[in-house]
């Protein structure tokens, strides 16, 4: 196993918030990957869970196996990643061997989200229904397109999974109801 990696089991409440692309200099620093637009998880948290990559992904990742601990020592926005430093990983080689790595961090470590602000992972899975009662899907995914998110619904329609883009902007969505899951649309089946 490499320097600075500590055995763990994954926290209950653990998201995957990014991957490691590669080493980024040659100091031991990695670039990653975040998987929102926001990357305050990553920056609010000191301690990352790493798991390996999946096979598909990586064969013959051998960097360490199972769930581990790094203390990240600084993390930094650079261009369209984040670039991040940690504890006992002091030059690329180490680095390098990370690539690939899913990083995760518990969900009671994400800031606070500010009024009306979600986090993608807390609107996966809620269903979508229309002013009119009428079920849309299941948010499966959300795309960022620049400018704002869409919405990734899925739903059947005559036995086959389609799914339908909504613009995650006010104009189209009239509420977000966490505990009772679900999110009102300004949205017909049709569109």
């Amino acid at each position: 196993m490499l320097p600075g990696l500590e055995s763990s089991g994954l926290p209950e409440d653990a998201i995957e918030v990014g991957r490691i692309l590669d080493a980024w200099g040659v100091k031991g620093w990695v670039k990653i990957l975040p998987h929102s637009a926001s990357s305050e998880a990553l920056f609010t948290s000191v301690r990352w869970f790493l798991q390996p990559p999946e096979a598909k992904h990586r064969p013959g990742f051998d960097a360490f196996a199972g769930t581990v601990i790094l203390t990240v020592s600084e993390s930094k926005t650079h261009s369209d990643s984040v670039v991040a430093k940690f504890e006992g990983i002091d030059d690329r080689t180490p680095a390098e061997a990370l690539r690939g790595a899913r990083i995760f961090v518990p969900r009671s470590a994400f800031p606070k989200a500010g009024k009306d602000e979600y986090y993608w992972v807390d609107l996966l899975g809620l269903n979508v229904l229309n002013r009119e009662g009428v079920a849309l899907g299941c948010v499966r995914d959300l795309m960022a397109t620049g400018p704002h998110s869409v919405l990734c619904v899925e739903y059947t329609d005559e036995g086959q999974t389609l799914e339908r883009m909504i613009p995650f902007v006010a104009a189209y969505v009239d509420g977000v109801d966490l505990p009772g899951k679900t999110i009102n649309v300004d949205w017909q089946p049709d569109y």
